[in-house]
């Protein structure tokens, strides 16, 4: 690869890392926006609230792991938790399918991101991608309930998709770098 240098391979997993975290992070904090409008009684919020928990395990995982390897978190987190609440916040009022149609365009997105990361790390990190893999397993899974719950039944779903879906493409690329 010409112009690669020796740091180069440690700034590509350290930015997985803060990329993965903050997505995690942001995650968290659209399913809490959710269960703040939904409460805990519908059927829709045991299932966010499930989804909710293994988010908050992924997040904790990075968490750790940037710890240990040094990686400085994004600068913009601040950001995603006001945003990821409001978004949660927003598509819970619009009813449990505007919800599930929320948890469907991120988790697109998501699985798209992490099944990129892995075929760039190949085999050179078996921690970061044993994790990916576990995590990306988690998030297919969260998609395909929330379309079983109905989250294309949501008016306006190509919309609304199509355009949490490109936030999420904005959060990842920013998160990345700054």
């Amino acid at each position: 690869m010409s112009g690669w240098k020796p740091g180069d391979a440690k700034r590509l997993t350290d930015s997985m890392v803060r990329v993965d975290q903050a997505g995690e992070y942001g995650a968290t904090r659209i399913y809490a926006g959710q269960l703040a409008v939904l409460g805990d009684r519908s059927p829709a919020a045991r299932a966010i609230a499930g989804m909710a928990n293994q988010e908050e395990r992924h997040r904790a995982f990075f968490d750790a792991m940037m710890a240990r390897r040094s990686v400085r978190p994004t600068l913009l987190q601040p950001i995603w938790n006001v945003a990821g609440f409001a978004l949660g916040a927003v598509t819970a009022a619009m009813g449990p399918e505007a919800a599930m149609a929320c948890t469907a365009a991120v988790e697109t997105e998501i699985d798209k991101h992490y099944a990129d990361q892995l075929e760039a790390l190949g085999d050179s990190d078996p921690e970061l991608s044993e994790a990916i893999r576990d995590f990306q397993a988690e998030e297919i899974e969260h998609r395909e309930t929330a379309l079983a719950a109905g989250a294309e039944n949501t008016f306006g779903y190509p919309v609304l998709s199509g355009l949490i879906r490109l936030g999420c493409k904005v959060a990842i690329a920013t998160a990345k770098r700054i």
